[in-house]
């Protein structure tokens, strides 16, 4: 008896895993070890600083639209390979920079190389691959960035020892040795190579009533039909209000630590332990998408991370304690946003378009990650502490649960086949 083969929708979740690791993780949520080495040695404020996670956060969202088109009409690979060499030539103009002009110039190409690369094109790479294990899959992908937390004290430790450029080279290595040729295992869409998602059997081979009802289960909007109802900017806007919490948290957690006063080795790990608890809620809480209700799951999901910033606000005033079920608690309702985001997305709108309607999503909802950083740093530079900010965010994360929970099938014809395992009806 031959040996069934691993369906290669995992092979491309694998490769997109370790992108995330070495490209988006480094990046994105090592900019944290960053901020007060540059505050010392340019003399840069807080917001100034925090300014260029804006910039780059602003070249990912004009660019994440028309990474989602690329996506629908010619796959990944290339884009990805272009991506991760436009991200290189940023991280070595950063290298280079001594003025806060080149700064921001160099964050927006490293934003640019991201959106095409890395952050916008993993989800609906792996979008294409699978339905019925689409949350699992889903959470396995994106967790690289999160396994990127194990790297964050090597960050800090290389910039404390050798310096923030000897950071930004390792970075810039790691994604010219590892990403690069990672790319060109990816793969566009199942059916281009006679299989189906998830590996079910091809359609040719499958039962004329059984493809039916395959086709039946899986809704397909355009941009446009997906944009005339109420359910697209629901997503959007909730994912908005999860990325103005998780960006100006990401950018801003150990100079808060720091003003409370946590050395910046302790705090370089509990930034690390919120990257690694993520995975947590993008594995686990993908896992459980995939058999419960995960409109549900996502509003939880938005719940915890309330409850975390509460936590964080009073960690100022009633002890580092706080700090663990911060990071805990955090870790895993972030985690499960990211992945499930995506998931929902996938449920209401199908799979043939989601490239083109996840990406203006992700333009839309980018202006929250534009927004809280720089918001941050100018709260702190303005009233000297983050604490009520922190208070703020709990807030947004409670509007974000409101959003989910009031999110519908876009469509009666749709509505049968999205709820049929009770994944938005409730």
């Amino acid at each position: 008896m031959l040996k069934k083969r691993i369906f290669y929708g995992w092979w491309i979740v694998w490769v997109c895993f370790f992108v995330g690791l070495f490209g988006s993780g480094t990046i994105t949520y090592g900019f944290t070890s960053f901020i007060q080495p540059l505050v010392r040695e340019f003399g840069w404020s807080y917001a100034q600083v925090s300014l260029a996670t804006s910039m780059r956060a602003m070249a990912v969202s004009i660019a994440t639209p028309f990474v989602g088109w690329f996506i629908d009409r010619w796959g990944a690979r290339k884009l990805m390979l272009s991506g991760s060499i436009i991200s290189c030539l940023g991280l070595l103009l950063l290298l280079q920079m001594q003025s806060l002009a080149v700064f921001y110039m160099a964050f927006v190409i490293i934003g640019i190389g991201a959106a095409t690369a890395i952050s916008n094109a993993t989800i609906p790479t792996v979008a294409n691959w699978f339905r019925k294990h689409i949350g699992i899959a889903t959470g396995i992908a994106i967790s690289g960035a999160g396994a990127a937390g194990l790297l964050l004290p090597l960050i800090t430790y290389i910039i404390e020892t050798y310096g923030w450029r000897s950071a930004i080279l390792a970075i810039m290595l790691s994604i010219l040795i590892i990403v690069i040729p990672s790319t060109f295992l990816l793969r566009h869409r199942p059916e281009d190579y006679g299989l189906m998602p998830d590996g079910e059997p091809a359609v040719e081979r499958t039962p004329p009533n059984i493809t039916s009802v395959i086709k039946l289960n899986e809704p397909d909007f355009d941009l446009k039909q997906a944009l005339s109802g109420r359910a697209f900017w629901q997503v959007a806007i909730a994912i908005m209000c999860f990325l103005f919490v998780s960006s100006a948290v990401s950018a801003h957690v150990m100079p808060y630590l720091d003003t409370i006063g946590m050395d910046r080795y302790t705090s370089s790990f509990v930034a690390s332990a919120i990257l690694i608890v993520s995975m947590v809620g993008r594995i686990g809480l993908g896992w459980f998408s995939d058999r419960f209700n995960k409109k549900i799951l996502t509003v939880v999901a938005f719940v915890i991370i309330s409850v975390s910033m509460f936590c964080f606000a009073c960690a100022a005033t009633f002890g580092y304690w706080l700090v663990i079920p911060f990071f805990i608690l955090f870790g895993i309702g972030s985690g499960g946003v990211f992945s499930l985001g995506g998931v929902l997305t996938s449920l209401l709108f199908g799979r043939k378009h989601f490239g083109s309607i996840y990406g203006l999503i992700g333009g839309i909802a980018g202006i929250g990650m534009l927004t809280g950083p720089p918001l941050a740093g100018w709260i702190y530079d303005s009233w000297g502490t983050y604490q009520w900010f922190w208070l703020v965010l709990a807030a947004v994360a409670v509007a974000g649960a409101m959003i989910v929970l009031t999110i519908s099938p876009p469509s009666i014809e749709s509505k049968h086949a999205i709820c049929s395992k009770s994944d938005l009806c409730v």
